[in-house]
């Protein structure tokens, strides 16, 4: 799955101040990321806020990204959840056929065994038409998916094609680095992390700093993918204050705070969710001058 490899992103979803859908930014973040060098887009993701994003907003929301990728980049859609039998449901209702692949979270809140986890999988794998990528983010999900489970999905399900890893555990990486099979790809889910992944033998990132920051993040992704190993940790280096601040408070209350200050969009987000703090405002303020000045100078 070559169309995977680099910088893949969660893309957000914009809101007006009324809370509806902002369908116009939405198309214009879309369009920057094209123009600037993002790899592939990721729809209804946990930065898309999909857990209070009703099911016709959903339909909405891929609608507006198709039509205004137009084919240029490669789609990945987020369809998961603790319920099995509802993943079931929403992969056997959903046209599949604009997509590269379907991100699927690990099941949260429930609390699964690994089994429990593995067989989960198991009934997504036989249920989805296309290739899935596995989503590990236990700081949300409160159930870490041990890489004994992740390889055995791997070789067990040849649709099973990645791992969005976003545990934030060097040692998880390189467990699952060293033993995965030949053509399985380890994608970082952690913007923090994932140069060091990529040097190690991962295949890039879902990120979610990289719709604000496209020519950088992007750059510092396939520099690092080249083996260009000093060029990308100065690139790392100055961008690491940033990516640092926007999941100071909440994600994707940073982000959104980032790309309002690039004009993207409103920094609204949903309940139980708040806008990011005017003191954060000010330090992402902050960074960004200081990111635009190192890049002039």
């Amino acid at each position: 799955m070559n169309s995977l490899i680099g910088m893949g992103v969660a893309l957000v979803t914009p809101f007006k101040k009324d809370g509806s859908v902002d369908h116009q930014a939405l198309v214009e973040i879309v369009e920057f990321n094209i123009q600037n060098g993002t790899d592939y887009l990721v729809i209804s993701g946990t930065t898309g806020e999909s857990v209070t994003i009703t099911k016709q907003e959903k339909k909405n929301i891929v609608k507006t990204v198709i039509n205004a990728n137009a084919g240029r980049l490669p789609l990945v859609i987020g369809i998961g959840g603790n319920n099995t039998a509802a993943v079931v449901e929403e992969l056997n209702s959903t046209d599949l056929s604009p997509f590269v692949a379907v991100l699927s979270v690990s099941p949260y809140y429930s609390k699964p065994t690994q089994e429990g986890i593995y067989q989960h999988f198991k009934c997504i794998a036989k249920a989805c038409s296309i290739p899935v990528i596995l989503y590990n983010v236990p700081g949300r999900t409160s159930k870490n998916m041990l890489p004994e489970t992740t390889l055995r999905l791997a070789e067990d399900f040849e649709n099973i094609i990645a791992v969005k890893e976003a545990g934030n555990n060097p040692e998880q990486y390189l467990a699952l680095l060293q033993n995965k099979p030949s053509e399985f790809l380890i994608i970082s889910g952690d913007d923090d992390l994932v140069l060091d992944v990529i040097l190690k033998g991962g295949s890039g990132v879902i990120s979610v700093i990289g719709q604000a920051l496209v020519k950088e993040f992007s750059e510092m992704i396939h520099k690092g993918l080249k083996s260009q190993t000093q060029q990308a940790k100065n690139i790392e280096k100055r961008l690491m204050p940033l990516i640092n601040l926007i999941f100071e408070e909440n994600n994707p209350a940073g982000i959104k705070a980032v790309l309002q200050h690039l004009g993207l969009c409103n920094d609204i987000v949903r309940l139980p969710l708040v806008p990011a703090s005017d003191k954060l405002k000010l330090k992402i303020s902050q960074a960004l001058k200081a990111l635009n000045q190192s890049s002039n100078s």
